[in-house]
């Protein structure tokens, strides 16, 4: 499932991400005051719990013990509501790095927090980077990348590069994390099964596999993931991914910094 950021009003979006909510409303008895701010929290309380599919305007009202037509005052519908969730979730981040130990260091930290970030909320990777939200938490999250990336020295267009790199490598390697479990819980079919059948079919039905395709079962059989027996293979293989795949990215910046003529010392 994907959910394209950006589709409702564009003023009214705006004006909920950066003017900021206004504070809860008292009422009479238990049930508490509504606000943005407590619609949105609702909102990534369910996409946590249940994934993007159950969200819903009716979902949040019932999760608040209000019908989704009392949250219409607050939020313009469910389009807006998607842009206020994901500006908001990010606001879990940090907003800088020490570069103290280098700009490498800093990196790998604001890699592993992007990755646990992912993990507590697997629902913000199926929001397309494709438009984004344009919100303050976002540009600060971008901010406190680009205080790092500014370390190295490296020109505005090599950054630009190095951003989207490091970018898709976390959110590459989180995604296949999470569709892993995803898949547990959809189909009810663990992992192992579901490789023991098809491997045993694959077998099976396509004799002379090695010789057809040598290039594949030579990466199969040397390049995969150490494998814990406690772990889910594909969960194994995704970490690796995203360990692998920063150390290499991160290898190309140092490499491009060595390069730079300009670059501070």
């Amino acid at each position: 499932m994907v959910v394209f950021a950006g589709q409702g009003d564009p003023r009214r979006s705006m004006d909920l991400l950066w003017r900021g909510a206004e504070p809860a409303r008292r009422s009479p008895g238990p049930r508490p005051g509504l606000s943005v701010e407590v619609i949105v929290d609702t909102a990534i309380a369910v996409a946590d719990a249940e994934g993007m599919a159950a969200l819903s305007m009716r979902a949040v009202g019932e999760r608040l013990g209000r019908t989704a037509m009392a949250l219409y005052t607050y939020v313009p519908g469910k389009a807006e509501l998607v842009d206020l969730m994901y500006d908001r979730a990010l606001a879990e981040l940090p907003g800088g790095y020490d570069t103290g130990q280098g700009w490498r260091a800093a990196l790998v930290r604001w890699a592993e927090d992007s990755w646990e970030f992912y993990l507590r909320h697997p629902w913000m990777l199926q929001v397309s980077q494709a438009r984004p939200v344009l919100g303050p938490n976002e540009y600060r999250v971008l901010e406190a990348l680009l205080g790092v990336l500014a370390r190295t020295g490296l020109p505005a267009r090599s950054v630009r590069r190095a951003v989207s790199a490091l970018s898709s490598v976390v959110r590459g390697a989180a995604q296949t994390f999470t569709e892993s479990r995803q898949a547990v819980r959809d189909t009810g079919l663990s992992e192992e099964r579901w490789w023991y059948g098809r491997a045993g079919a694959l077998e099976e039905l396509a004799p002379g596999f090695t010789e057809r395709f040598p290039l594949v079962a030579w990466l199969d059989a040397e390049g995969g993931a150490a494998v814990a027996e406690d772990v889910p293979y594909l969960e194994q293989a995704a970490r690796e991914a995203f360990e692998g795949g920063l150390a290499l990215v991160l290898d190309g910046i140092a490499a491009a910094v060595a390069t730079e003529p300009d670059r501070p010392g």
